[in-house]
């Protein structure tokens, strides 16, 4: 086979990787193939009589698993379209806006169909999911046909691979019923090890470092495998975070860079320092100025009353910076100060890391957004023309707008120019102090012992971050980050569990009348959660402890209304009142410090230096 570059870096080793790499996926996906055989064969003997023979088809369904997680990186980077069929997860996806609707399929189908109480009733589908896999398993060779790649894209593959493991394979994402993600993880990272060995050059004593914390980080892998019990923040801050430092450091140094994930930016130091996602890989990015003057504008216009259709309010009203940049309310006040806004005001802290907005995800940049709450009738119900005749008026918005907009005439005021400014102020609300950020900075002293246990019970037991992704604990989904999720949590009208009701809030239904979507809402982040109550799309609950009392008893569903299109787990997660205690206790961890904390903070640091 023959291979051409992608690349035009001019060393002896830009393709020493490509053949071995190659050569892998050839074996390792034949082994995946037959292990989905063994997967059909067990599948065929299930009887829910002998529930050993439950138990062996599970077991060769992680062992498919495994051999998958072999094949992984490769497939997801250079076939991602096909890799759709095998580890997709285990809920009806649909392709907007086409509205094409793809049925669950694939190993995480399997699973949850596996893990019901009565599976022989479910043997027909999953002898139809595994037939599939299997059939399309025994034809992966076929896609290296006319294959090209170098080693820039190989050791971008690796970048993803281990951005998969920090974020989906360590809290259960791809198997949360099996709980097999650290066996999974050590499976993709041994393949990494493979994969790299005969790239690095053995001269760079960044190659070196590379080698000593992949050891480390598969020996960690291999020695704590038990999903409960693994303590996630040692492996991210002893192994591999150190890991990824290392990588993005070689790659400058050795000419390797390649960055096809736009949202990710490997010039961060790792994955959780801030600078880690990037404006560009957001929409309309060029909608979004980091230039000062622009900023300035923005959060002037933040808190002008002006903006508003009879003056009484601003941003500032349902988005106080006193508050988080939240109200308080369950929802809002709307404008005539009777009636009251449909959903719940969340903060803004984090909100342009977001690849749609509102709670439905409705538009999909923040001057969009922007626009949308400016015209509202029941938020702002400011008028376009009024507004930009006012604003062109006062001398000192004349001047901050030729300041900000230098190449155009100093009156010329749009509501483009307006949502620009508004937009770029609120993409700089991203502080990164919280005493989380802190401990994964290296400061170890920065979380209390409860709050550790809370942010591996967060990342592990409760299941909290398959929905609610690292580093900003919202719905962006990893590696790429370039959706944001949508949930069917099955959100009860009120608090009071004991006599649920079910929310009339159709959700992104609205936009797209597709039953899948009925109920469904936008995943928010949960940092600075602590302080923005109340919670969820309706405000309906009113405190933490109710909100992880809902989820610990499976939503909705698991509470017993009728939400056949709950994407929540409905099983109870059986978490004690101590561990929930301690989820909570890492949640107040997520709160950024104010402005006034932090100068207080660094006060107090200059002082001790």
């Amino acid at each position: 086979m023959s291979f051409t570059l992608a690349g035009s870096v001019s060393r002896p080793y830009n393709a020493a990787g490509v053949d071995g790499a190659v050569s892998h996926f050839r074996s390792a996906s034949q082994e995946f193939a037959q292990s989905t055989a063994e997967l059909q064969s067990a599948i065929k003997l299930i009887n829910n009589q002998d529930q050993e023979t439950i138990e062996k088809a599970k077991n060769a369904l992680k062992n498919s698993r495994l051999h998958y997680k072999r094949i992984e990186a490769f497939l997801e980077y250079f076939f991602k379209h096909a890799a759709v069929a095998y580890n997709a997860p285990a809920k009806v996806e649909i392709e907007e806006p086409t509205l094409e609707i793809n049925e669950a399929a694939g190993l995480q189908q399997i699973e949850a169909l596996l893990f019901t109480d009565d599976v022989e009733a479910q043997k027909k589908a999953l002898l139809q999911q595994a037939e599939f896999i299997y059939t399309s398993a025994t034809d992966l060779n076929s896609l290296l046909h006319n294959f090209k790649a170098d080693d820039k894209q190989l050791f971008e593959s690796q970048q993803l691979e281990l951005v998969r493991v920090m974020t989906l394979a360590i809290t259960g994402f791809d198997a949360p019923f099996l709980k097999s993600g650290m066996a999974e993880a050590h499976e993709a990272l041994a393949v990494m090890a493979h994969t790299l060995k005969p790239i690095l050059n053995k001269q760079s004593k960044s190659a070196e470092k590379i080698n000593f914390y992949l050891n480390g980080t598969l020996n960690y892998l291999k020695k704590n495998q038990d999903f409960d019990t693994f303590d996630r923040l040692a492996f991210l801050t002893d192994y591999a975070l150190p890991l990824q430092v290392q990588l993005n450091k070689y790659l400058k140094e050795q000419g390797l860079e390649l960055n096809t994930a736009p949202v990710l930016n490997y010039k961060a130091h790792h994955l959780f320092n801030p600078g880690a996602l990037q404006i560009s890989g957001f929409p309309n990015a060029e909608r979004i100025s980091a230039a000062a003057p622009v900023i300035k504008l923005g959060k002037t216009l933040f808190a002008e009353n002006a903006l508003s259709g009879d003056n009484s309010r601003s941003c500032v009203t349902c988005h106080n910076p006193n508050k988080y940049f939240t109200d308080g309310l369950p929802k809002s006040i709307g404008l005539n100060g009777h009636a009251f806004v449909p959903r719940n005001a969340p903060t803004l802290l984090y909100a342009g890391f977001q690849q749609t907005q509102f709670w439905d995800g409705r538009v999909t940049s923040l001057a969009d957004q922007v626009k949308e709450v400016i015209s509202s009738p029941i938020e702002m119900n400011g008028k376009p023309r009024e507004i930009i005749k006012w604003l062109q008026q006062q001398e000192k918005y004349k001047k901050m707008f030729a300041e900000a907009f230098p190449n155009e005439p100093d009156s010329l005021v749009t509501m483009g120019k307006i949502s620009k400014a508004l937009a770029s102020f609120i993409f700089t609300l991203q502080p990164y102090n919280s005493p989380f950020d802190k401990y994964m900075q290296g400061n170890k002293n920065a979380l209390t012992a409860d709050q550790v246990k809370g942010a591996n019970l967060f990342m592990g037991k409760a299941q909290c971050g398959t929905c609610h992704f690292a580093p900003l604990f919202n719905g962006l989904l990893p590696p790429f980050y370039q959706i944001s999720e949508v949930e069917v949590l099955g959100v009860t009208r009120t608090d009071n569990l004991e006599k649920p009701e079910v929310d009339q809030d159709k959700g992104r239904y609205g936009l797209y009348p597709i039953e899948f979507y009925e109920g469904s809402f936008k995943t928010p982040t949960v940092r600075n959660v602590a302080p923005t109550g109340p919670y969820m799309h309706n405000g309906a609950f009113d405190s933490l402890e109710k909100v992880m009392d809902f989820y610990n008893k499976g939503g909705g569903a698991g509470l017993g209304l009728n939400i056949e299109n709950q994407t929540l787990g409905d099983q109870p997660l059986n978490l004690t009142e101590t561990e929930i205690k301690n989820i909570i206790s890492f949640l107040h961890a997520l709160t950024d410090a104010t402005a006034q904390e932090q100068a207080s903070a660094n006060a107090a640091t200059n002082l001790k230096n």
